[in-house]
Parts: C-alpha cells; structure tokens; sequence
C-alpha cells in the first residue's frame, strides 16, 4: 500500500498529515509507531487525520496520534496545521473552519498576515475533568514526585496539563521530572507537563514535555495551559506572548468560561508517497 502524506511543523512541533477525506485509511497502533520512528520512517511528533465530519453543521473531523501511535484529544499546533492543509489541498476555499475533534468543535481561522488563530474552547479545572486525583479543585496542588515536592496547576485544554513555575526554563528539571509527571499515578491518563519561566506580566519562556511525546519544540496546548494558569494565579496578563524553542505563540484568555485564543504559525515542509 503507497500512503500519501504531507510534512508539516508549527513552531516545530512536527507532524505528518494525512487525507482521509478522499482516501479510506485506517490505522492501527503499530503502524503509527513505524511511521513515527525518526530512523525507520518518516518521524513526527502527531499524526494527523483529517476526515469527514460526523456532523453536516460541521466541515471536518481529526484525529490525533502521538509517535508512541495512542490516540489524543487535541492538538494546539497541529490545529493550525490542519487549516492550512485542508486550504491547500483544495479540500475547503473557507478561511474559518468548524472541525470535530475528540474533545469538542474547535474553530482555527486563518488572518490576514498568514497566521493562524484557534480558538481552543473554554479551560477546564475540576480534577475530574483532567482527569486528576484531588480531593477538591484548587489553584494550586503540592504534587510529591520521589524525594521532591511540585507546585502544580491543572487544566484541560481538552488534553490534560500540569503547569509549574520554574525560576528558569533552561535547567536540567524538564528532561528529568517531565517524564515522571507524565506518568504520576495521580494523572490517571498521563499529563502534559509544563514548565513556565515568567519573563513578565505579557510574556513568558515555556518547555513541555509531551505525553506520549516527550520534549517537543512547542506546544499549542501546553501554551493555553500556560497561560491560563498563570492568568488564574495572577501572574499574567489577558494576552501574553509565549516563547518556545521552536518560536513565538500568542494566547489570550478573558477569563472565567471565556474561550482561550492562540495564534501562530504553521508550515508545510514538503509532501511524499511511502510503501506500508
């Protein structure tokens, strides 16, 4: 079987896309992970797939895969990336798009300058809906991880995040509790974990190791996360530029059940053809 993908990245966060609007595809874990593999395949960070939507209100449905091939339910910069494909495989001429996905419709709309605006939906905070184990919601949660103790913030952006204040981003702390957050016994479905240096009240420097992922170059959902929390705590303000290793995003959060909005880019590297 030949499989026809597209390689795109915003800000980095990597991904390759797939168009099962006018193919029939299906995928199974194992074929993910090859396709994932960085030596043996094409190597990403998510696979997307993009489908009919179930609703006729509604103009697709994606699908999201980790490189470890479990499916997730949202995807930031990959929401982005989403929009420009479908433009430019001549699937859509609209600029604004309602698409389905796992955790709800989300809205990504394409601006005047090139960028991409998504609109995420409203943040989530009662343990449950994270899910996290909690005995009631709180700002901020002491999470003991070995020998240490975390202060962390919780949210679901339709994924779960746990959000900490590090002094700095660029520290060895990332790579060495990242992956023992994500699999924390208190996240009963893993976590995305964030690491957030305030630079000020409108910008801040943000790491996230990914659940299923590890370390990516940025993270959509993990910069609404970010933010969120940071605004709830009142360390941020409505609108704060966020820098990645991979670039610059900006998130703006009215507050309450107000939806949170992100903008940024996204770009295609190129297409190709690859035998299953």
């Amino acid at each position: 079987m030949t499989l026809r993908f597209t390689k795109m990245h915003g800000l980095g966060n990597d991904f390759i896309v797939l168009d099962g609007v006018r193919e029939s595809l299906a995928l199974d874990t194992e074929t993910v992970k090859k396709l994932g593999d960085r030596h043996f395949g094409i190597g990403f960070d998510q696979l997307l797939l993009v489908e009919p939507a179930a609703d006729a209100a509604h103009d697709f449905r994606y699908r999201i895969f980790n490189s470890s091939g479990e499916e997730v339910e949202h995807c930031g910069n990959g929401a982005r990336c989403f929009l420009k494909f479908v433009r430019d495989q001549g699937l859509t001429d609209k600029t604004e798009l309602a698409v389905e996905t796992a955790q709800g419709v989300i809205y990504p709309k394409l601006e005047a300058s090139g960028e991409v605006t998504v609109n995420m939906g409203a943040p989530r905070f009662a343990p449950a809906e994270i899910p996290f184990v909690a005995d009631a919601e709180a700002l901020v949660y002491p999470l003991q991880v070995g020998e240490e103790t975390f202060d962390i913030s919780v949210v679901s952006m339709g994924n779960p995040h746990a959000v900490q204040v590090v002094a700095d981003v660029e520290t060895d702390l990332v790579l060495r509790v990242g992956p023992l957050i994500e699999k924390h016994l208190r996240f009963p479905r893993k976590v995305n974990a964030g690491f957030m240096q305030i630079v000020s009240r409108d910008a801040i420097k943000l790491r996230v190791y990914e659940r299923g992922a590890g370390e990516t170059l940025a993270c959509g959902t993990g910069a609404c996360a970010a933010v969120v929390a940071g605004i709830r705590r009142g360390l941020l303000n409505e609108r704060v530029r966020v820098t990645t290793h991979g670039g610059d995003l900006t998130i703006s959060w009215a507050g309450g059940g107000s939806p949170v909005l992100m903008t940024g880019p996204a770009v295609t590297v190129f297409s190709g053809e690859i035998q299953l």
